[in-house]
């Protein structure tokens, strides 16, 4: 075989590799994390499987059906996205210093005025980063007690598109 074909043969089988593994890295899609409190101040944590129209389905060691009217309010608990931000932050304020840098000349008086760009630009875009995504990933509540009938169709429209299996029921 000559190196031509090697090549070939090689890029063929890398292609089948991923494409027959592709099914092993695909998982079955995951629920939201629930916190429920009731109405009469205990709670239930779990994660969602379905929204049936007067009831939710957890999955808590076991599956639990949670009627609505019991519910006093549902708290989607979401992953922080802090850490994505702040490293966002950081590469823009990198970006910045360093465009900052390059265009200032003050003479004897340059390296200063890069340093305190970078001092203070990097930690800025860190902060600015890490509280955006805080707040992207800040836990959504959902109060049910004292919502109209509309309201709850569509917040049940909100929670069915996080549990798991995602058919009207």
């Amino acid at each position: 075989m000559n190196k031509r074909s090697g090549r070939w043969v090689s890029a063929v089988v890398v292609c089948i590799v991923f494409t027959l593994t592709g099914s092993l890295w695909a998982r079955e899609k995951r629920g939201a994390s629930l916190i429920i409190t009731f109405k009469d101040g205990h709670f239930a944590e779990g994660e969602l499987i379905a929204v049936k129209p007067d009831s939710l389905l957890l999955l808590a060691g076991r599956d639990e059906s949670v009627a609505l009217a019991e519910i006093r309010s549902v708290r989607v608990v979401r992953k922080s996205q802090a850490l994505v931000g702040g490293l966002c932050g950081l590469a823009a304020g990198v970006t910045l210093a360093a465009c900052i840098a390059g265009d200032t000349d003050l003479g004897p008086f340059s390296p200063f005025a890069d340093l305190a760009a970078a001092v203070t630009l990097i930690p800025s875009g860190i902060g600015l980063g890490a509280g955006a995504g805080a707040l992207a990933g800040k836990d959504k509540i959902i109060r049910l007690e004292g919502m109209t009938e509309p309201q709850v169709r569509v917040a049940l429209a909100y929670l069915r598109k996080k549990a798991r299996v995602q058919k009207p029921s």
